[in-house]
């Protein structure tokens, strides 16, 4: 037990390369800074190819996504993980379906996010991400109807100009001061139709701009759903 502090990690990446290395990076930092000495978290990653991926997303072919992430996941269940994690939000439009597939669980991106918001006593969240993320179910109907959340989203043009900075700009490395610019003014939006908190809902995103600079509470949601990972890992690994 003190030779494995934790259970095994699956991670299903390359949606995009970056934000698998950011999760990558924080799954390790956190577990250090909990664990001390030279610990870090015990995990499989298996990396898929975004090129493919964002192409079958974009002409609407889900179901050759949730087969290729599914095969990923089974493919980490089989080297033994004990549960499964999607490293980007858009990938968790096919989650459910992922997750029926599986013999192990697979720890969703919006529970410890819903988690941690009531437990701010918000009721009422903006959500910023892909035009995926915000324009299909798959995060928002989770917030609502197993946490009792509302939900709003910006305008579609808005929505458009957010997804294209994240596509074409941030998931290959680039980074602007335009692009700080409309993700603030988008959050300002939602705060003035009442939204009391953010989800920051991209692994990019956070490298635009510091949860601080949002004009309500906001909330990395990639930093939450690791947190949740190591509670869970390391739980499991001393039950």
């Amino acid at each position: 037990m003190v030779d494995n502090p934790m259970a095994l990690i699956g991670l299903i990446g390359g949606m995009s390369w970056e934000s698998s290395a950011l999760y990558y990076r924080l799954l390790n930092t956190i577990a250090h800074r909990r664990l001390g000495g030279h610990h870090n978290a015990r995990s499989l990653l298996f990396t898929l190819d975004f090129d493919a991926l964002n192409r079958m997303a974009a002409e609407g072919r889900w179901d050759e996504v949730a087969g290729l992430i599914t095969d990923a996941g089974r493919r980490l269940q089989d080297a033994g993980a004990t549960f499964v994690m999607i490293t980007a939000v858009s990938g968790h439009a096919v989650a459910d379906r992922v997750e029926t597939a599986l013999q192990i669980p697979l720890l969703h991106i919006a529970d410890p996010f819903a988690e941690a918001v009531r437990a701010s006593g918000h009721k009422k969240v903006g959500l910023l991400g892909t035009r995926y993320t915000m324009e299909m179910d798959f995060f928002s109907s989770r917030l609502r109807e197993r946490h009792g959340l509302e939900v709003l989203t910006p305008p579609p043009e808005q929505r458009h100009a957010l997804h294209r900075i994240i596509v074409e700009e941030l998931t290959l490395g680039r980074i602007t001061q335009a692009a700080r610019q409309t993700l603030l003014s988008m959050a300002a939006g939602l705060a003035e139709r009442g939204a009391e908190a953010i989800a920051v809902a991209c692994t990019e995103l956070p490298l635009v701009a510091a949860m601080e600079d949002y004009p309500v509470a906001a909330y990395d949601v990639v930093q939450l759903h690791v947190e949740a990972a190591l509670d869970r890992a390391i739980a499991e690994a001393s039950a």
